[in-house]
């Protein structure tokens, strides 16, 4: 998700997944393929910056999440049993 900011201040989160096109009208316009709209107080560059982000964030997910931890081996009992 990208953290973006309505016209009135809202701040919310949007999944840059749907996004279909940003238009500069000279708001910022965002359009989702489910059809709805948003227009934001960032411009179309920062939009683009925040997605590009995103995407970098979740193809090197090691960068923002931490290593998974061991768990017993396969077939161990479980000691709370």
């Amino acid at each position: 998700m990208i953290r973006l900011t309505r016209l009135n201040g809202d701040p919310f989160l949007l999944n840059p997944d749907l996004i279909e096109h940003v238009e500069v009208t000279p708001d910022t316009v965002i359009n989702l393929t489910t059809g709805h709209q948003f227009m934001v107080r960032e411009s179309a560059d920062d939009v683009a910056s925040r997605v590009l982000e995103f995407r970098r964030a979740i193809s090197q997910p090691d960068e923002w999440m931490p290593a998974p931890q061991p768990g017993p081996p396969a077939g161990s009992a479980d000691p709370r049993s």
